[in-house]
């Protein structure tokens, strides 16, 4: 088989293959991307570009069935959740194009001594290398691509080996737009075509959504070669519940920041730390409705959960699952698997020495603690070596507060979740990686802060 193929998870069928490049032909690639740098960045404005990157935010809400079609065989997202993600991509695109001027506009420095005057000019740094997951096909490419297409970055986008249908959705909106075939390209390379990519000195940079083991992979190289890099990896994200005022709410929150696609995301909520006097009722009712999510067919808009993204991903989290039972877990809600639609889980009596106290659970399995304070739960909160996001619920604002201040982590929501929007930056500390995307932060990664003093 090759690297690149659609195999949809929901039934094992093999859609297509795709072939990988040719040494010849990433060359060629990086070599247009450079000459993209030099000449379509160059004679094109801020404004040009981001009316470019409009039109693609637009025709992702145009498209959006279609392009819904298309994850849903390659990762299985259900219906719903693929349809929220596309419209995302569009407010993505938008964000940034509405922006871009504002946030890429000289930057006056008011000087301490001397005559004359200091500014600050934004610009491209030049071509970039975007090296994408499988779990949010449009939105990893939308918050990457978008805003460094606008400051004059070419892409060279590499998506996941099983997500190639989109990556050709994506490159034909780009060209629907406008944008020069060379100012974004997707390359489907292997990871030693991407390694020499990286090393190459017309590469200024790369971005990574991926593991731990990726991210330190990538980074090792870009680091070898003084290259920029940006990395979101893993997360094992707490949701930290200390009071309520409406326990069935805090409950259906929970499970919602779970369960969205089917689990698989970095940033869901993933350890649930309860306080004593509310743990009882909170894993009974979590665990009712955790057990009432059924995976289903992910073509149905009913549907909550799909299957897992595919067989390797479900042998692995069944490893992990496994593993986390034979060390003392308990299983208060579970099943068998069918395939790779895998129920939803939820575990107590997790231990430190445990291998599922450190580790990231991709998919719908929940680990759930008792705490007898706050102090306790901040403990237990920054006791992984992930920082990611996390989820505070409090009926106390002060506490609420203090607590996320005290929360290593690079993102946290008070009292609610699905709060993520396009203005908001994105990223974590520790060995969830380091850089922000998103935002007015987002934009800035990779920009040429370049210092013009002038005398006269």
């Amino acid at each position: 088989m090759s690297d690149y193929a659609v195999v949809n998870p929901a039934t094992g069928e093999s859609v297509k293959e795709y072939p990988t490049i040719s040494d010849a032909e990433l060359e060629t690639a990086i070599s247009a991307a450079e000459g993209a740098f030099r000449n379509w960045s160059q004679d094109t404005s801020v404004a040009d570009r981001a009316a470019m990157v409009g039109r693609v935010g637009e025709f992702h809400v145009e498209r959006r069935e279609e392009l819904a079609d298309i994850i849903i065989r390659e990762m299985g997202k259900p219906r719903e959740q693929a349809l929220g993600e596309i419209d995302f991509c569009g407010d993505i695109y938008g964000f940034y194009a509405d922006n871009a001027e504002k946030f890429l506009a000289d930057e006056p420095i008011e000087l301490l001594a001397g005559d004359g005057n200091a500014i600050i000019r934004k610009s491209a740094m030049g071509p970039l290398i975007g090296i994408m997951p499988w779990n949010f096909p449009y939105y990893q490419v939308a918050r990457f691509a978008g805003p460094n297409l606008i400051v004059g970055n070419p892409v060279l986008l590499k998506p996941a080996p099983q997500c190639p249908e989109s990556a050709a959705a994506i490159q034909q909106m780009m060209a629907d737009a406008g944008l020069p075939a060379e100012a974004y390209q997707t390359i489907l390379a292997t990871n030693d075509q991407i390694a020499d990519a990286i090393a190459d000195p017309r590469v200024r940079g790369v971005s990574l959504t991926g593991s731990e083991r990726a991210g330190a992979a990538v980074a090792e190289i870009a680091g070898r070669n003084l290259k920029k890099v940006v990395l979101e990896l893993g997360g094992s994200d707490p949701f930290i519940l200390l009071g309520s005022d409406d326990l069935d709410e805090a409950i259906e929150a929970a499970v919602g920041a779970r369960l969205d696609n089917t689990g698989q995301s970095c940033n869901a909520a993933k350890r649930f730390i309860v306080t004593e006097e509310l743990y009882d009722d909170f894993l009974s009712g979590f665990s009712e409705k955790m057990k009432a999510a059924q995976p289903g067919d992910p073509t149905s808009d009913e549907t909550e959960i799909g299957p897992l993204s595919s067989s390797t991903a479900t042998e692995r989290l069944q490893d992990q699952l496994d593993r986390a039972i034979a060390q003392g877990a308990t299983v208060a809600v579970g099943g068998e698997r069918d395939g790779n639609f895998f129920p939803a889980t939820v575990l107590t009596d997790v231990a430190p020495e445990n291998d599922a106290y450190r580790e990231e659970f991709f998919g719908p399995v929940a680990t759930v603690y008792k705490v007898a304070s706050e102090d306790e739960a901040v403990e237990l909160a920054n006791d992984t070596p992930f920082g990611l996001g996390s989820y505070v619920f409090s009926n106390d604002p002060d506490q609420a507060q203090r607590v996320a201040a005290r929360l290593d982590t690079g993102m946290v929501y008070v009292n609610g979740v699905g709060l993520d929007g396009a203005e908001l930056p994105f990223g974590g500390v520790k060995r969830s990686g380091f850089g922000r995307e998103l935002g007015t932060y987002g934009i800035q990664e990779f920009i040429n802060k370049k210092l013009i003093r002038t005398l006269k």
